[in-house]
């Protein structure tokens, strides 16, 4: 029974909740942005979809996820428009985004670190729905706007 608290067995404890804590989260959100530019034309894009996957690259991220909420603002925006389809946001999503990314850079600053990083979760999280509702409301259009076989428009 010691042996558990030994520090090696505790690392190995350590590691599944640190992946199952932050990894996957992370995954499943690349995924529901790389999801959502790939309901985005190509021409719509300003941002290729497998870009998406340098956000899981540690300090790059603190920098490229900015560019990742201009890309996906931009692309939606273009996207919206191409479709024809009414969002009341100028750039979609580039707000929270915007401030999200702020809080995570002033995470690393003492004292300061823990507040911003609490509002980086919350804002992470409520950016993360954001775009999801985009990317539904794409898929939607995209539907509604299809024509069924066989019916011929005049």
């Amino acid at each position: 029974m010691g042996d558990l608290f030994q520090p090696m067995h505790f690392i190995l404890l350590l590691v599944p909740v640190v992946l199952c804590l932050f990894l996957l989260p992370g995954i499943f959100y690349i995924l529901t942005l790389q999801n959502t530019l790939k309901q985005c034309a190509p021409s719509s894009r300003t941002l290729e979809p497998g870009m998406t996957w340098l956000y899981l690259v540690p300090l790059v991220n603190l920098v490229f996820h900015f560019f990742i909420v201009f890309g996906i603002a931009k692309s939606l925006r273009n996207e919206f428009d191409r479709r024809g389809v009414p969002c009341e946001e100028p750039l979609p999503g580039q707000s929270i985004g915007l401030a999200m990314c702020i809080c995570a850079c002033c995470a690393v600053i003492p004292l300061l670190g823990f507040l911003a990083a609490i509002a980086h979760v919350v804002l992470w999280i409520v950016y993360w729905v954001k775009v999801a509702e985009f990317s539904r409301m794409l898929v939607l259009n995209s539907h509604s706007t299809a024509q069924a076989p066989g019916f011929q428009s005049y």
